[in-house]
């Protein structure tokens, strides 16, 4: 009412909280564009991400902080109560403390998934890990907020969250083993993003992500697969980019029992070395080898051609062009590949 009062007598009592609220309003943008065209310059002059990381996430928070300090410089200069100030200004500072806690939170999650790879050479940070990253900082920064702001003793807080804990641990028992499970697998080194891995049970495929609940994996056919944590914790599994991304792979051969077996080891063992640098994805070390393995089938002399990829993607490509190129060099020299024959003997029956 006293509000009322006074506007009714003298509007004129809101232009100067208006000019100020608008003046700071407009001077916080401005020196919100400069400091973020200074850190893109710097950015750009020094090849570092810091810049680009800043600005892309207090882009939106430091308008949200101009627009809570020109409120706070125009109600401190209006004629309204202190008593109805202190509650503004409480509020204020409960909203600027909160999105800085967002801030805070949302750049740790992108410097994790940024820096991440730079620090382990490889692409292991997994949206858990981001999740888990965030939310401590949250959970910090919000008792620091209650603390602060509302100056609360935490200790009965503390305790009853403690007890309702045992609670909610109780009652989800599976999502918790979940959690815990992907946390491990995150932590552990042996599973990382983008590798391929292979389960007892038979599911594979690429590992896309690691989130609270679940692994998720593309197989080769662009199909997801979903394991709980809790179930890749406890599987056997064979990742194929462990201790490297290279595997050794193999083709077999089987020529006529009339070849040379000495001559056809010769020619296999050479075409297979000159396929490397033709054909993407084989490697040239360790070298190709031939082996007389099987050896002698039914109806011809089978050899075994051991080579190399880089990844376990370019095995399709690399086995189905050294067969191509094996065989177009079997046919030039003239080595013979036998069709398959059976031997049928049949007794002749008595007559009754």
């Amino acid at each position: 009412m006293h509000l009322l009062t006074q506007l009714s007598a003298d509007p004129l009592v809101l232009v100067l909280p208006l000019l100020l609220f608008l003046g700071v309003v407009a001077a916080g943008l401005l020196l919100r564009r400069i400091v973020f065209h200074a850190l893109q310059g710097w950015s750009r002059r020094t090849d570092s991400k810091l810049g680009e990381l800043l600005t892309s996430t207090l882009r939106g928070p430091a308008l949200f902080w101009v627009i809570i300090f020109a409120l706070h410089v125009a109600t401190g200069n209006s004629s309204l109560p202190v008593k109805l100030q202190s509650p503004i200004h409480t509020a204020l500072e409960v909203l600027w403390l909160w999105s800085l806690i967002s801030a805070a939170s949302r750049f740790l999650g992108r410097a994790i998934h940024l820096y991440g790879e730079r620090v382990t050479g490889r692409q292991s940070v997994t949206s858990l890990t981001e999740k888990l990253a965030q939310a401590v900082v949250v959970v910090i920064g919000v008792i620091w907020m209650m603390k602060v702001v509302f100056d609360l003793n935490l200790t009965p807080i503390l305790t009853t969250l403690g007890v309702g804990g045992i609670a909610v641990a109780l009652a989800l028992q599976d999502t918790l083993s979940n959690l815990f499970a992907g946390f491990w697998v995150s932590i552990s080194g042996l599973v990382s993003i983008g590798d391929y891995i292979k389960l007892n049970s038979g599911e594979e495929g690429y590992v896309t992500d690691i989130n609270w609940r679940c692994t998720t994996m593309r197989t080769v056919g662009y199909n997801l697969v979903v394991v709980p944590n809790s179930k890749l914790g406890q599987a056997i599994y064979t990742n194929y980019f462990l201790p490297e991304p290279r595997m050794g792979m193999s083709v077999s051969f089987g020529v006529s029992y009339s070849s040379d077996i000495d001559h056809v080891e010769a020619v296999l063992l050479e075409e297979a070395k000159l396929a490397v640098g033709k054909i993407p994805g084989l490697i040239a070390e360790p070298e190709p080898t031939i082996r007389f393995n099987p050896g002698p089938g039914d109806w011809s002399l089978v050899f075994q051609i051991n080579f190399n990829v880089a990844k376990y993607s370019d095995q399709f490509l690399v086995q189905s062009e050294m067969r191509k190129l094996l065989y177009k060099r079997l046919q030039k020299e003239g080595i013979g590949l036998p069709y398959p024959t059976h031997t049928v003997l049949l007794e002749p029956t008595k007559p009754a």
